[in-house]
């Protein structure tokens, strides 16, 4: 649930002082698309993107003498020249619901997850949340069924599909209901077992409709 237990911890950063050509460099030997930009003390000061060092180098459409005028300049400008300052930063007590609403609304790829001094002591993807959230609601696992019910509002609608399927011997993992709606709500659950048409006939018997496309 909490981002400190999904994120990169100890991650590699950069000073603001080093060229563009060696921050690209450590980007494309470790295959990192985020370099957090710190001071000597490891506080955060900014980030650098791969999509920054690519608005920074010369495009390929460009003309060979275009290309090295702007290579000379991109030899000699800094990290401080082009990385982003106000970015945005998870603590260690964030959750993947706090990461994904920073992920809507700043549209970035990576968040720098920071110490109260501003230290930084991980950074957590867009890739780290699908992984948490995927494991959170146990998709691709073993013998893993994914259901969908209606909600007619009935009282103990809940309590009453745990009880039908724990009576049944059915290992119930995740259960999830929508906010209802006007025209009805949705439950969703993930049960473990290999003959879904068995469970889909138990629920219709005792009155639960399953959801169709």
């Amino acid at each position: 649930m909490y981002i400190s237990e999904h994120m990169t911890p100890d991650p590699i950063t950069i000073s603001a002082e080093i060229l563009l050509p060696e921050a690209r460099l450590i980007l494309n030997e470790n295959y990192f698309r985020h370099l957090p930009v710190v001071d000597g003390n490891r506080k955060l000061v900014g980030i650098l993107t791969d999509r920054d060092l690519r608005s920074a180098f010369p495009s390929s459409v460009a003309n060979k003498s275009e290309r090295m005028l702007i290579y000379s300049q991109v030899e000699k400008t800094k990290v401080a020249d082009i990385m982003t300052t106000s970015c945005s930063t998870l603590g260690l007590h964030a959750t993947l619901d706090d990461a994904l609403l920073i992920f809507d609304r700043d549209k970035v790829g990576g968040i720098p997850v920071v110490s109260e001094e501003m230290v930084v002591v991980g950074i957590f993807s867009m890739r780290d949340l699908t992984a948490a959230y995927r494991k959170l609601f146990g998709v691709g696992e073993k013998g893993s069924l994914l259901v969908g019910i209606e909600d007619d509002g009935q009282a103990n609608i809940m309590s009453a599909i745990v009880t039908l399927l724990e009576n049944n011997d059915i290992p119930l993992t995740r259960l999830i209901r929508l906010g209802q709606k006007e025209e009805g709500g949705e439950i969703y659950m993930r049960v473990n077992s290999r003959k879904p048409n068995q469970i889909f006939k138990l629920l219709a018997k005792n009155g639960f409709n399953l959801l169709t496309p």
